[in-house]
């Protein structure tokens, strides 16, 4: 057997590059939980010790700290000063909350992947499913702040008015249900968005709806917004003129139950909005680290949740427009088609 020992140096340089990666998303997940990017943004160059002031933390501790985030090139570095900068840029995706960049947030989903290893390993041997209510809390923050970003970015912005006609109908007081809509982003981006309008949100994960109904009264919103503990085939009411299913579809053991549900509860001339991962319907055509990182979370999450359900499809992150809209098609809609993608998501429009 013939070796390409240069094949394998470069293969080895990508897995120290992959750990490095790894261990400093704990840093980035520090850095933004304990402000110090917050405390960087806007303020020019700052030494180790200006920052341990700023912040109230030891300048030791944030010293190797800004070497790390140096190292990776999260910040720019002046040795002759021994200052480090957050740049503007970089400060969109790590300090600003508001920013349609931001990411930093999303780091602890991670930490849960690794908290829940021996669980997701046991899944590989048994075949069994792994609920989401049996993950690590992180994981509920976590993936909340990937998707957040794009919700508050186009979901009222660009989504809702790629719809037909569905935009006209929320400006003049028109009925909502989110499903599967964890604390709640979406649906309280919607009211604010949509003031004339009705929301309910449901989850069948009571601690998520808990923190959703806290989430609508500081927003303002709880008059005309609930959040109800439901399954996504068994929620109440009808006459909705949309229905929400936001990065969750996927994650269902029986989605196509779960659409001909929707559709039953939906007006005549009522929407499902559907958004989902970004995914081409081949596997090659979701090589690269957005690919990567959802089918990372599709094998420890999305697959597992699935299969804790009854029917257990499986349809996972990287599902594809195709086998999504089969699907809706299934279902009973007539109507099915995209209306709309960003770098993370596929949004497809459904009526019956």
């Amino acid at each position: 057997m013939s070796i390409d020992q240069a094949k394998v140096a470069a293969f080895a340089d990508q897995v120290v590059g992959d750990i490095a990666a790894a261990m400093s998303g704990v840093m980035t997940n520090l850095g933004h939980k304990l402000g110090l990017y917050r405390a960087m943004a806007g303020s020019g160059p700052l030494t180790s010790v200006e920052l341990a002031q700023r912040t109230g933390l030891h300048e030791r501790y944030v010293r190797e700290w800004l070497n790390n985030q140096m190292a990776g090139g999260y910040l720019d570095y002046d040795s002759a000063a021994g200052a480090y900068t957050l740049s503007d840029e970089h400060a969109l995706v790590l300090a600003n909350p508001d920013s349609p960049a931001f990411l930093a947030g999303g780091f602890d989903m991670i930490s849960s992947m690794w908290i829940d290893e021996e669980k997701i390993a046991q899944a590989f041997r048994t075949g069994n499913g792994i609920g989401w209510h049996e993950h690590h809390p992180h994981l509920f923050c976590g993936m909340e702040a990937i998707f957040r970003t794009g919700y508050r970015t186009d979901l009222a912005q660009r989504w809702i008015p790629a719809l037909d006609g569905v935009a006209a109908k929320l400006e003049n007081g028109g009925k909502v249900a989110d499903i599967g809509c964890g604390h709640g982003a979406s649906t309280i981006i919607m009211a604010k968005a949509f003031p004339q309008s009705s929301f309910v949100g449901f989850d069948y994960h009571p601690q998520s709806i808990e923190v959703a109904r806290l989430r609508a009264e500081e927003a303002g919103v709880a008059n005309r917004t609930t959040f109800e503990v439901a399954s996504a085939k068994e929620f109440a009411g009808d006459g909705y003129d949309l229905i929400c299913f936001m990065d969750c579809l996927h994650d269902l053991g029986d989605p196509l139950g779960a659409a001909r549900h929707a559709l039953s509860t939906l007006t005549d001339d009522g929407t499902v909005l559907l958004v989902e991962p970004f995914a081409g319907d081949r596997v090659e055509d979701n090589i690269g680290p957005v690919g990567r990182m959802f089918y990372a979370a599709s094998t420890a999450v999305c697959v597992p949740n699935s299969l804790s359900q009854e029917t257990g499809l499986g349809l996972g992150a990287q599902a594809g427009e195709a086998q999504l809209s089969a699907v809706l098609s299934a279902a009973g809609f007539s109507r099915v088609r995209r209306v709309a993608e960003t770098p993370f998501n596929i949004v497809i429009e459904a009526r019956p």
